[in-house]
């Protein structure tokens, strides 16, 4: 039933992904999805609303990252008349529109520590008050929330509250980054150029050989959206029914999984790639670009994302190890 709602794959870590989703859909408690950007946390959320009980009723997206601070409980619990300036007549904040069916709390990490604390409270017995109201109300909403960093990694450095994330986090999915599920990249790539071909009115087309060899090895640092915005473009730009494209410059290779072959990283967990299927000159590239991702990725580890410490220890001048960690999209962030 989830791949009606666009989740298409057949990787291990995928095919693990859904089976906690089916555990999830059964119940009705909330949800912490996590998963780097581009990883399709909406998609998911949506699949959980409706796949579920709540399946004919609202499903309301919010955007935590795009609302100002000083406005995120009003966007969330609404307003009675008078309550402010401006405030000329009551509102509804988005829990009273998804009465009934789900809030999807999009980049919850960036919710200030008063919105918290409010929204904790809400969690905890779905009472809240409109701004300006001492009347409580109720609502009957599941609450699904979604993080591109880790909160229990904010937790620890004070960003997030403790009670809040643990509120939340009473069911939770990881999503693997695409780096994680080589053996995906081809079917989701041919869903993307089947959609947009229909979508366009144009030939089926499919890709070459080559193309597929790099894409299984490239690091796809935007994950899936970077691959259907690649795919998109690509119906629209490429002529013919074969698309032959080159690798994105100046990005790294993927580290190898626990599940690839140490011998290649190019290689899939389904299918295995040579190397005398590409160039000796390209080949040799992309051994380097993987090996100097895979170093920086265990320096910076061990580092905790001391850019300075790191660039000791490699032996390099910081500002050229910076340029190192630009060129692989390893920010040090990710690391703290």
């Amino acid at each position: 039933p989830f791949e009606t709602r666009g989740l298409v794959g057949r990787s291990q870590a995928f095919r693990k992904t859904l089976q906690v989703l089916g555990r999830v859909v059964r119940s009705d408690a909330p949800v912490l999805i996590e998963g780097e950007t581009g990883t399709g946390k909406e998609l998911v959320a949506r699949a959980i609303h409706y796949n579920g009980a709540r399946a004919e009723r609202a499903f309301i997206p919010v955007n935590c990252g795009a609302i100002p601070e000083n406005l995120v409980e009003n966007e969330l619990f609404g307003h009675e008349r008078g309550a402010f300036t401006d405030a000329r007549c009551a509102q509804t904040g988005v829990i009273a529109q998804a009465e009934g069916g789900t809030l999807f709390l999009d980049e919850v990490e960036t919710l200030p520590p008063k919105a918290q604390v409010a929204l904790l409270r809400f969690l905890e017995d779905r009472r809240y008050k409109r701004l300006g109201s001492a009347a409580p109300l109720q609502a009957d909403v599941r609450v699904v929330a979604a993080s591109n960093a880790s909160l229990a990694g904010l937790c620890e450095s004070g960003r997030c509250r403790t009670d809040f994330y643990f509120r939340l986090n009473i069911l939770s999915v990881t999503l693997p980054p695409l780096r994680e599920r080589v053996a995906d990249i081809e079917l989701l790539a041919t869903h993307f150029l089947n959609r947009y071909t229909a979508q366009y009115g144009f030939p089926v087309k499919h890709l070459h050989p080559d193309t597929l060899v790099w894409m299984r090895a490239y690091h796809w640092p935007g994950n899936v959206r970077e691959l259907e915005h690649l795919m998109h473009r690509a119906v629209l730009m490429c002529d013919g029914a074969c698309i032959h494209l080159k690798s994105p410059s100046g990005q790294g290779l993927a580290p190898p999984s626990r599940n690839e072959r140490r011998v290649n990283p190019a290689v899939s967990d389904q299918e295995p790639v040579t190397l005398t299927r590409m160039s000796f000159q390209l080949a040799k590239t992309q051994a380097i670009e993987a090996f100097e991702r895979r170093y920086l990725n265990q320096l910076m580890t061990e580092v905790r994302g001391n850019v300075t410490l790191a660039a000791r220890r490699a032996g390099k001048e910081r500002r050229a190890l910076g340029k190192l960690l630009k060129k692989y999209g390893l920010a040090r962030e990710q690391y703290l």
